[in-house]
């Protein structure tokens, strides 16, 4: 049986390999030899994550056809990369990407500093905000008060609390998106109803197509649940995402779910646009995917001119194809672990009947809280201070980073919470050690891919601002001295890719 998930047409490898020679060599580079450029392109764009590990690539005649290259050539670059570890081939089966066994794969996902490191290390590791006081203290209140009743009962409230789903409801309606409280399910943040989602829908095996890169606590979820993860690349910059990807994709690896961040995406902040959600929808429910769409960033536009597209379930008035899985982590606090499902009425309930076999249902008083805030006009006060401080935070460190680090490439998305950075060559991986070394905590571009891709990238976080935003830029400005030098590498850092 062959072993990709996903193929690459000899045309588009050909494009993406074009896009490469638009990026200037240094003073005095040789020019290797057209086999050897080749391979390295390839590398490259699998290292980058702009062809997915397990595709399959083009014959060698066939792609020596649309490069205008000799057969020998490719050929030779398709060797190379056998001998390197990046291509795999099977005779009848084909060629396909691959990265080394060597590569540390992304085995974690983004824990928090301990509390004991907080003093002397700037964390860039995890895209959460402090809470927005006094709405947190103001929303616990307000629980509290309304806990008494409740008090009264056994407390599990598997599918949420009535008041809440309704509540919640009632938004989605006010989106242009009629929704019923039959429709809701409230659970323990979004992470809780990711995992319920794959549990239902995908079994140990199941296909499920991801964005490249993607979220990387939802990877490692969905690894840890047996699924077979089939990257997608992202379109460039923030372009949002390539459909012809996604339609070779869903028709070619037959995925039973898709998971994607419509809006302001994370890791790299793309906005998808309205044409794209409706193309997405329509070649899912041609392939029968099920996608699961992920708005915990939403509402975390932060260019006050900015007009947001219709939500992605706004394009599947039957409910057949989209669930849609939203959060209070990123707009309000990460420590309100409320998140919720919006699904057809009968894909709810099955997810209401497995969860007497997981949690049994959300805390309460938590719920009270979120509740009180969409009743009271609390909530929309919260986003506002969060969307001040988060789009400061944003400003102050892309200015301290094209300061410090001007060779690092990157573009300003429009909202959200994440920065998605190519470090100039440099690994990630090596980075994200030798930050911590000095003192800046950073997640390397690996942990955000399928099978070690994006080396050579780093996601940074707005989670900070003002001078702290500035030091945590010259701090990865000596990380980043130090890898280029390899004055801070040590047998436990090595890494053997250095795009």
């Amino acid at each position: 049986m062959a072993q990709w998930t996903s193929a690459m047409g000899s045309t588009q490898l050909a494009r993406l390999l074009a896009s490469q020679q638009a990026r200037p060599g240094g003073a005095g580079t040789r020019r290797p030899p057209a086999y050897r450029a080749l391979a390295d392109g390839i590398r490259l764009l699998v290292l980058e994550g702009r062809v997915p590990v397990a595709a399959r690539l083009p014959a060698e005649r066939e792609l020596a056809v649309a490069l205008a290259v000799s057969r020998t050539t490719v050929a030779a670059a398709y060797e190379a990369l056998r001998t390197e570890g990046f291509l795999e081939s099977r005779r009848g089966a084909g060629s396909w990407t691959a990265v080394p066994a060597g590569n540390p794969l992304p085995a974690r996902g983004l824990e928090p500093l301990p509390p004991e490191a907080v003093g002397s290390m700037i964390d860039l590791g995890c895209a959460a905000l402090p809470a927005p006081e006094p709405w947190l203290t103001r929303a616990v209140q307000g629980a509290l008060e309304a806990l008494p009743p409740y008090a009264h009962t056994h407390g599990d409230y598997p599918a949420g609390l009535p008041a809440l789903r309704e509540m919640l409801a009632e938004r989605y309606t006010a989106r242009g998106i009629p929704t019923m409280p039959e429709q809701i399910m409230v659970t323990t943040g979004a992470m809780g109803a990711i995992d319920a989602i794959c549990h239902l829908f995908a079994g140990r095996g199941e296909r499920i197509a991801v964005e490249s890169p993607s979220y990387a606590n939802i990877l490692q979820l969905m690894r840890e649940a047996g699924a077979r993860l089939v990257p997608v690349a992202m379109a460039e910059g923030l372009a949002g995402w390539d459909l012809d990807r996604w339609r070779q994709v869903l028709r070619d690896a037959a995925p039973r779910l898709a998971y994607v961040v419509a809006d302001f995406h994370n890791p790299t902040g793309a906005l998808a646009g309205e044409d794209q959600r409706r193309q997405l929808v329509e070649a899912a429910r041609s392939a029968g995917t099920v996608v699961v769409v992920d708005e915990t960033m939403s509402e975390l536009g932060l260019d006050p001119d900015l007009d947001m597209p219709r939500p992605v379930c706004g394009f599947d008035p039957a409910g057949s194809t989209v669930i849609t899985v939203g959060s209070a982590s990123k707009a309000f606090w990460a420590g309100m672990r409320i998140g919720w499902v919006r699904a057809a009425p009968d894909v709810i309930r099955s997810l209401v009947a497995a969860r007497a076999y997981a949690d049994l249902g959300t805390p309460v008083l938590e719920q009270l809280a979120v509740n009180w805030l969409l009743n009271t006009g609390g909530w929309q006060a919260a986003v506002d201070v969060r969307r001040e401080q988060a789009r400061a935070n944003r400003d102050a460190l892309v200015t301290a980073v094209r300061r410090e680090l001007p060779d690092w490439e990157f573009e300003v998305p429009r909202g959200g919470l994440t920065l998605w950075v190519r470090t100039g060559g440099l690994s990630g991986s090596r980075l994200a050690e030798v930050g911590e070394r000095v003192g800046v905590r950073v997640p390397s571009g690996p942990r955000f891919g399928v099978d070690g891709a994006f080396e050579g990238y780093v996601r940074l976080p707005f989670t900070v601002g003002g001078a702290v935003a500035d030091e945590a830029a010259v701090r990865l400005a000596a990380a980043a001295r130090l890898v280029e030098t390899g004055a801070g590498t040590g047998a436990e850092i090595a890494h053997p890719f250095v795009a």
